[in-house]
C-alpha cells in the first residue's frame, strides 16, 4: 500500500490555474494544488450546472404538470413523465452530495486516492468520474463482488 501525504488545502484562491491546464500533462506530484483546483473547480462546476437543471425541471416541469386530465391515456402518460423527473431529480441530488463528499476530500487533503487501497486513483479516471473514491481496480473488484453476491 503507498502512502499519501495529506496536505490540507485550505486556500485554494491562491492557486491560480492556467485556461489551459491540463492534468494528464501535469509531471509535478500526484494531486498537486494546480490538479486539485482544476478537479474543484471541475466538481463546482457540475453541481452548478446540475442545481440549475433542478431548478429548471421544477419551475417548468413539475409545477406545470397536469396530472388531472380528462383522459386516462394522457393522464397515464403524464403520471410517467413526472415519475420519471422525479427519480432524475433524486439520483442528481444524491450525486451533488456525491461531489461534495469530493469537495471535502479536496479540503482534507484525501482526495484522489483510493478509499480502499490508498493508492492514487488515475488523473483520466478522476478526468471522467471527479467523484471517484475508487481506483479502477478497487471498483472492478467492487463490482466483481457485487454480482458475485447478487447471484447467490
Amino acid at each position: 500500500m503507498a502512502t499519501k501525504t495529506k496536505a490540507k488545502n485550505t486556500d485554494s484562491t491562491s492557486t491560480i490555474l492556467p485556461p489551459d491546464y491540463d492534468p494528464k500533462k501535469d509531471k509535478g506530484d500526484f494531486m498537486n494544488p494546480l490538479m486539485l483546483e482544476y478537479f474543484r473547480r471541475k466538481l463546482i462546476a457540475w453541481r452548478e450546472e446540475l442545481l440549475r437543471e433542478s431548478s429548471e425541471t421544477i419551475h417548468n416541469t413539475l409545477q406545470s404538470t397536469e396530472l388531472q386530465k380528462p383522459d386516462m391515456a394522457d393522464r397515464a402518460s403524464a403520471e410517467t413523465d413526472h415519475a420519471l423527473e422525479l427519480r432524475t431529480r433524486d439520483r442528481e441530488r444524491k450525486l451533488i452530495s456525491k461531489i461534495n463528499e469530493a469537495l471535502l476530500r479536496i479540503e482534507d487533503g484525501s482526495y484522489g486516492y483510493c478509499e480502499e487501497t490508498g493508492e492514487p486513483i488515475s488523473v483520466a479516471r478522476l478526468e471522467a468520474r471527479p467523484n471517484a473514491t475508487l481506483s479502477l481496480e478497487a471498483q472492478e473488484r467492487h463490482e466483481r463482488m457485487e454480482r458475485t453476491h447478487r447471484d447467490e
